[in-house]
């Protein structure tokens, strides 16, 4: 299309005709037409042309285009291009320019078709073309491409990737959009991706394939919403974890277009592991905690359901690791506790759980038992490997283990009964004296059921007067004067009777009603030596045993300092008699306790000396005023005994720290004897007295003859 003279092409036969064809077919063309030289004159215009141009008639157009000159062309370069692919090829197709609309001069884009007319004899005659205004579809191009731009510059602020998925009717998948954080997600770029559609499924990670595949697998398929969630191998090979939240934007001929969001989830998957893992594994093990071990159980029991094997629950305690931890700090205790965790799990199959039941006591479940005498072997096997020396970063420790075993289903067939039974089967194993397997038995059953019933019994016994004190004499060795006494706690159930102290005394501690009371115990005491002192000796001394419990609750709810000084009494009428494994509890606040009694003047006495943990080494920390020997050791007493040996050499030792020293369990004249030729102070046991009510105490000693 250019401008120029009109010039009709006539000088050959059959032009008439010709032109006539040309004019017919050019006035029913719908879309512009046009003839015209190389040169650019105009020759015709067709009527859908004149109206594109803006003008009535050809005419009009023609004188118009010969007034305006080589001026159509907004940009005059595109005219000479479109002249030089004429010349080269002979032909344009789909040529696109921006032009002047001749009427209006407004500016309107073409598409424009064109090609060479020669003669006979190959000479150039003319170039022939058609016209098409597409300036509303360049617009939306444009706007597209705008729309596109503002879209991908968006979607660049927004973490994750957005994209537009077509899947065809046939299943084959094209990318129309993918924003810029596929680079920092998946380290590939959105053309990329737009030019191979399958790269995004080769980035998912091989084991997560088909969580995404499946919701492609068809034309039907890509028309369900997705929210899934799997890993991707980024281009650098990190792995990644993802969430994809996809669905049907539209559904026509072309196939069903998609949209999605992709986001990197990674940061959440790991804190999720972490709080799992925090859940479920006990921290410094890093074994199963108690959650997860219920889990394993469970599973442990549905198994045994399913092919009828049976299972054992085994309840492992470390014996005296408390005091592990006192000695060599809490670190090394925690050294230990890995280490014991490893040697437990070494003793065990890898299908077994070990757990960290709490604190030193450990958990573990040996499932698919055919022979029930094998958790007894694993038991015993555990109890050695623990019970070897331990390395605590240049300190060494050692501890034994107890272990308590049940079976199911042959004692039980749930887990809370399970855990209860190897729990009390663990109690008889440290109750007979620690480093042993105690196997669950229904008498356990029974013993626990008596404690429970004990425990609820014992809080009444208190308000409804069932506790009352006997006094046993503590005897000077040397004279045979009586000026001590231990107050000893008994119960009178109204309908068992006398309860032994070694049965309601652990369970007072354990429930925590031994404080109350053992405030009820000192309060009685204070009352009955106040008596005793004002009717018997003015010096007299009572001894109190206080409970670690006691100590660890604040000393009690009373202030029995204070309970002296507005009885008139001084200090030292009232020893509290304490064992060594208290000594050994030094976050409790033990030893501000017992200097604040040492100010008041009441004294100490360390009972049940020489069967406690290192007890020597504590006896240079606090102010002790008397040991007493275990009457382990006063049993067997005899000329030339060992435990006459350790006897010497106990009395020696308290003589030379300034303690005195009471001896325990004496029943027969030839171990006072022996105790009072090694340098005794004090006796204490049936062969002088058993322990006695206030009246039969003052009759017992008005009976005795004049010291």
């Amino acid at each position: 299309m250019s401008a120029g003279a009109a010039v009709d092409p006539a000088g050959s036969p059959g032009a008439d005709a010709s032109h006539a064809d040309f004019a017919t077919l050019f006035d029913f063309l719908p879309i512009g037409a046009y003839r015209s030289l190389p040169d650019g004159t105009q020759l015709r215009a067709n009527p859908a042309l004149v109206r594109l141009n803006g003008y009535r008639s050809e005419a009009e157009l023609l004188a118009a285009v010969h007034d305006i000159g080589r001026e159509w062309y907004v940009e005059p370069d595109r005219r000479a291009e479109f002249c030089a692919r004429m010349e080269r090829d002979g032909h344009v197709t789909g040529f696109v320019s921006e032009i002047w609309r001749h009427g209006s001069r407004e500016r309107i884009w073409i598409s424009e078709n064109a090609h060479v007319v020669r003669d006979a004899a190959g000479r150039l005659l003319f170039y022939e073309g058609t016209v098409e205004e597409i300036t509303d579809r360049v617009q939306a191009q444009a706007a597209l491409r705008r729309s596109e731009e503002e879209l991908r510059l968006l979607t660049a602020q927004l973490p994750g990737v957005l994209y537009r998925l077509l899947v065809t009717p046939s299943g084959q998948r094209r990318y129309t959009f993918v924003s810029e954080g596929v680079r920092e997600l998946c380290g590939v770029t959105p053309q990329q991706v737009m030019d191979d559609p399958e790269l995004p499924l080769r980035l998912v990670h091989p084991e997560d394939v088909p969580v995404v595949a499946d919701h492609l697998s068809s034309p039907e398929a890509a028309r369900r919403p997705i929210d899934a969630v799997f890993r991707i191998v980024a281009a650098d090979g990190r792995v990644k974890w993802v969430q994809m939240s996809s669905s049907a934007a539209s559904v026509d001929e072309r196939g069903t277009l998609r949209v999605g969001v992709m986001v990197d989830i990674s940061e959440r998957k790991q804190a999720e592991a972490l709080i799992w893992q925090q859940a479920n594994f006990d921290a410094l093990t890093g074994l199963p905690n108690r959650r997860m071990l219920r889990d394993r159980l469970e599973q442990a029991i549905r198994q045994c359901r399913r092919d009828g094997s049976r299972l054992a629950v085994l309840f492992v305690d470390l014996d005296h690791f408390k005091q592990v931890n006192d000695t060599v700090g809490h670190a090394k205790g925690d050294l230990l506790l890995v280490e014991a965790a490893r040697r437990i799990v070494g003793c065990v199959r890898e299908v077994d759980t070990v757990a960290r039941f709490g604190g030193d006591e450990f958990t573990v479940v040996l499932g698919g038992l055919r022979d029930t005498l094998r958790a007894g072997e694993i038991a015993q096997h555990i109890v050695q490997a623990l019970g070897q020396a331990y390395d605590l970063a240049g300190e060494t420790a050692f501890v034994s283990a107890s272990v308590g075993i049940t079976l199911h289903p042959d004692d039980a067939h749930d887990i809370e009964d399970l855990l209860k039974y190897a729990d009390q089967a663990l109690y008889v194993a440290k109750d007979a004296g620690r480093n042993r397997v105690s196997h669950f038995t229904p008498e356990l059953q029974q013993a626990a059921v008596t404690r429970s019933r004990l425990a609820k019994d014992l809080r009444a016994a208190l308000a409804e007067g069932q506790l009352h004190l006997a006094y046993q004499p503590i005897v000077a060795l040397g004279s045979g004067a009586v000026h001590k006494a231990e107050a000893l706690l008994r119960w009178r159930h109204p309908v068992r009777g006398p309860v032994p102290p070694g049965d309601f005394i652990p369970i007072a501690e354990s429930t925590g009603l031994i404080v109350d009371i053992g405030d009820w115990v000192f309060r009685e005491a204070v009352r009955q030596v106040q008596a005793w002192r004002a009717r018997l000796c003015p010096d007299f001394q009572l001894s109190v045993n206080k409970s670690p419990v006691q100590f660890v609750n604040g000393g009690g709810r009373h202030d029995w300092i204070a309970l002296l000084r507005q009885a008139g009494l001084p200090g030292q009428c009232v020893v509290l008699e304490i064992t060594e494994s208290l000594l050994l509890d030094a976050a409790s606040g033990v030893s501000e306790q017992l200097l604040a009694l040492r100010d008041a003047g009441i004294g100490v006495s360390l009972d049940d000396f020489g069967t406690g943990y290192s007890s020597m080494a504590y006896l240079q920390h606090y102010d002790i005023d008397h040991l007493k020997i275990d009457q382990r050791f006063v049993r067997h007493l005899g000329p030339g005994s060992k435990e006459l040996a350790l006897c010497k050499a106990i009395i020696v030792m308290a003589h030379e720290l300034g303690m005195t020293v009471i001896a325990e369990g004496v029943e027969t004249a030839a171990q006072r004897d022996l105790l009072a030729a090694a340098g005794c102070d004090y006796g204490q046991g049936y062969l002088f007295a058993r322990p006695m009510a206030p009246a039969d105490f003052e009759a017992w000693l008005a009976a005795r003859p004049p010291a």
